[in-house]
Order: structure tokens, then sequence, then C-alpha cells
């Protein structure tokens, strides 16, 4: 197992930029190694700074929480997990990707440990696209059990995402449950003036907006055009409902 991070952290690594980047892949690599095995990992070792490769690595490990928080792995959920890389990584990548996230799913992830890493070299933008993409991994068989809800919230904590805009994130995947989902998303009241309601789109439409995550890679920018539309979405949708131009 040591080896297949080693050499996909590596490839990764490589794809940042010659050998310093296949160095960090490689120490990467290792690092997640200690980290799913629960083992404590030198500070010299750790990779400082963040890069691309930094936002892959955390989506398969917070992936892995999340499937199996019900207890049982579906084949949906794998099929989806496997879908997204694809659609975020290229086909050869994501192969890469889905090898790795099926031996971090069958391994005891410490969670604190990595959520104290990924706060490391992560911003708050990056944080919290890493959650969407856990609600949308699952919904992934047509519904969010509530193990997996709780898995997410309790995630998010440890990602220090307060309750608002964990809430926001949530109403972006409720649109046909909820009447309020869109003053949710905007984290406004229903009883919010117009005034009101224009402050807080554009302060959810820079929070989100895909140029917050330069730093994390196109991958990550391409994902977050999702929740960025939804908030775009969120707006047009309580001006059409109040009868604002």
């Amino acid at each position: 197992m040591k080896r297949l991070f080693q050499i996909f952290g590596g490839g990764l690594g490589w794809s940042l930029g010659g050998p310093i980047g296949a160095l960090l892949g490689v120490a990467f690599g290792n690092m997640m190694h200690e980290l799913v095995h629960g083992e404590e990992v030198p500070l010299s070792q750790k990779t400082q700074g963040a890069s691309p490769s930094d936002f892959h690595i955390a989506l398969l490990v917070l992936a892995a929480r999340v499937i199996k928080a019900d207890g049982k792995v579906q084949q949906s959920e794998l099929d989806f997990v496997r879908q997204q890389f694809v659609g975020m990584f290229g086909k050869e990548r994501a192969n890469e990707s889905f090898k790795v996230f099926k031996t971090i799913v069958n391994q005891p992830i410490p969670l604190t440990k990595v959520c104290t890493q990924i706060n490391s070299f992560t911003t708050h933008a990056t944080r919290l696209q890493l959650i969407h993409f856990l609600f949308k991994l699952g919904l992934a068989d047509g519904h969010l059990h509530n193990q997996e809800l709780a898995e997410i919230k309790r995630i998010a904590r440890h990602l220090r995402i307060n309750s608002y805009d964990f809430a926001s994130i949530e109403a972006m995947f409720h649109k046909n449950q909820d009447a309020d989902w869109a003053f949710k998303v905007l984290e406004v009241p229903n009883t919010a003036t117009e005034p009101e309601v224009k402050r807080a789109y554009r302060k959810m439409a820079m929070k989100f907006h895909p140029d917050r995550l330069v730093d994390a890679g196109a991958d990550a920018q391409a994902a977050a055009k999702e929740s960025f539309l939804n908030v775009q979405k969120a707006y047009e949708h309580i001006c059409k409902q109040k009868g604002w131009n």
C-alpha cells in the first residue's frame, strides 16, 4: 500500500512541475500512508504550503470517511466517485485515484489528524468545496442517510466550517424539499429586504467564486463552478419570488 501511495503521489507531484513537485508528491504520499494508519508524522515530513494535489488527496480521504459512514459501501457510491474523478482529473488519473480510494476505504482513518493536516494546507474556500463534494457523494444513492449527514457535519466542524456556511451548502441540495432553500443558501431570513439580499448575494458569490480556489488548481476551480452557480440561482429565485427586477 505504501508503494501505491508513493507512485500516485509522485505522479501528482510530477504534474505540478519537475523533480521538486515529484518529491513533494512522494512525501505527501508517505504522509497520507501514515495518517491512514493513525501514526504520527514528524513535522519535518509534512508538506508546507498548498498545491493542486492537496485538494485531490483531501477528496480521497474525506470521501472514504463518508462513503462508509452508514456501515456499508454501495456500488452506486463507488460509481459516483469514479465518475467524479474522471470528470475532474481525466481517465488516467481517475483510475489511479480510484485504486487509492478503494484502498483507503478499507483503512481506519483518524478524522481529527486528517482534518488538522487538511486545515494546514487549504484555504477556507477550498474546504467549503470539499464539503459540497461530500454532500454530492452522500446523495449518490439517491438518499442522504442520517449517518452520512452526521459524518459530513463532523468533518465540517473539524474543517472549521461554521454552521451558517454548512447550512448554505446543505440547502443547495434541498431545492425541492425546502421552500426557503434560496434564503438559506444566501444566509438571510425569508423576510430580508431587497438591499439585504443583494448584499448577501455579493458576499456569498465572492465566498464561493472559483477564483478563490486558484491555489488549489484547475480541478478544484472546475468543481467550484457548481456551488457558485447555486448561489446565482438562489439569488435569481428570490428575486423572482419577491417580484424584484
